[in-house]
């Protein structure tokens, strides 16, 4: 049986693909004091990676507008509820086994529906995607999952690789120069060091 997420996003991907985007996946969280329904919209065939290629403020509030209109004469949602139109970001959560494809090498999160061998959760690489079923590397070992047991999954980001981090050396330690050296010496200085502008920034 399908659950409110997927019928509204079967209800509402027909609006955002006219308007040439992508609607990723739905996130409908019900509370006391009103649900929350977050959209997640992307650029079809967008490089996560490539700058100004996915979706900006402009889409989404695009997005939110339509979509408004659409739910409040559907209305799938009994009571309040508030709307979140959001891009997917460097952690994407991922839907459907064709998004697991599309990220095979890279590392994800997951939350089960139901707990496996144990876990409700775990983290590993994406191993292989066949069907309905997707396949992590977990502590070195194969764990196959069927798509519609996976509650919520993101990738986890590479910082290093996106500059966000601190480059490892092959034991784990810190590969900056001077820093993570066995049996280096402590820094004794209590003045803060001097703070440099990020990178990032």
């Amino acid at each position: 049986m399908a659950d409110k997420s997927t019928d509204i996003a079967e209800l509402l991907s027909p609006t955002v693909s006219a308007m040439g985007l992508e609607l990723l996946g739905v996130e409908y969280l019900p509370s006391p004091g009103g649900a929350l329904l977050r959209l997640y919209i992307d650029r079809p065939g967008a490089d996560p990676s490539a700058e100004g290629q996915g979706v900006g403020i402009e889409d989404c509030e695009a997005v939110s507008r339509e979509v408004s209109a659409q739910l409040d004469v559907e209305d799938p949602i009994s009571g309040n509820y508030t709307l979140e139109v959001s891009s997917p970001g460097v952690d994407r959560p991922l839907f459907t086994p064709a998004h697991f494809g599309r990220f095979l090498g890279e590392q994800a999160k997951v939350g089960l529906k139901l707990p496996q061998d144990g876990r409700r959760r775990l983290q590993g690489r994406i191993a292989a995607v066949e069907g309905d079923m997707v396949t992590f590397e977990v502590d070195g070992q194969p764990f196959a999952v069927a798509a519609g047991n996976i509650d919520r999954a993101r990738l986890v980001p590479d910082w290093v690789a996106l500059g966000y981090g601190p480059a490892k050396d092959a034991s784990g330690r810190d590969a900056r120069p001077g820093k993570g050296r066995p049996g280096g010496k402590p820094n004794t200085n209590n003045k803060p060091a001097a703070s440099k502008p990020s990178s990032a920034e």
